[in-house]
């Protein structure tokens, strides 16, 4: 299973540095996957992010993930290097029906990827929501964290709105054909992990 990972600069140093939170690591563990990191130096910029990227390819086609995790953390537009491994990782999981979940930033990148808008929120750092359940066979949790600053304008197109929060904001999405779910909350900052969303992922992802 491949995880896409964030970006941090390491301005003493001088340094951008690939991070990935260990208790995310430990939640996808938990759940009986292997986590394999993404390199996102593997895109050349070349002055701009564009579609072919040979190295970046070449990467995916020798692991052959079995599922992707689009990771938190970072602004879409903040990284195009790490928005250009996402693009990529998007069209081959389209392209091989391959289960994907988006977390938070992950589910942005889904909306945008898919031809959505987000738009600026408030009230969502630092507290929690209730969970309202619209669609999806399997139990959501009944509340959730939040630590976002942007979220969906509409419901990205070919997708379906499984769950919303209090203010009416769309909290998780779905998709009907592929075995795609995107989530605004972080299940890995959990204590204890939340039942829901092991069970979720160990279906969406056919462990």
């Amino acid at each position: 299973m491949v995880v896409t990972q964030r970006v941090d600069r390491v301005d003493a140093t001088g340094e951008m540095r690939d991070a990935l939170d260990q208790q995310l690591t430990r939640w996808l563990s938990a759940a009986g996957t292997i986590p394999v990191p993404v390199p996102n130096s593997l895109v050349a910029l070349d002055g701009g992010a564009h579609e072919d990227q040979p190295a970046l390819s070449a990467w995916i086609e020798r692991v052959r993930p079995q599922a992707i995790v689009l990771s938190g953390g970072n602004n879409i537009g903040e990284c195009p290097e790490r928005d250009t491994t996402e693009r990529s990782l998007l069209t081959w999981a389209a392209a091989h029906r391959v289960p994907l979940l988006g977390i938070c930033r992950g589910l942005q990148m889904i909306a945008v990827w898919s031809g959505g808008r987000l738009t600026r929120v408030a009230n969502h750092v630092r507290v929690r929501h209730r969970l309202i359940a619209v669609s999806g066979a399997e139990a959501w949790p009944s509340e959730v964290n939040s630590f976002h600053n942007w979220g969906l304008a509409e419901c990205p197109p070919a997708f379906e709105v499984a769950a919303r929060v209090e203010d009416d904001g769309i909290e998780a999405i779905l998709h009907p054909e592929l075995p795609w779910e995107g989530w605004m909350w972080h299940p890995e900052r959990e204590t204890p992990f939340s039942p829901q969303d092991m069970h979720r992922l160990e279906v969406l992802f056919g462990r």
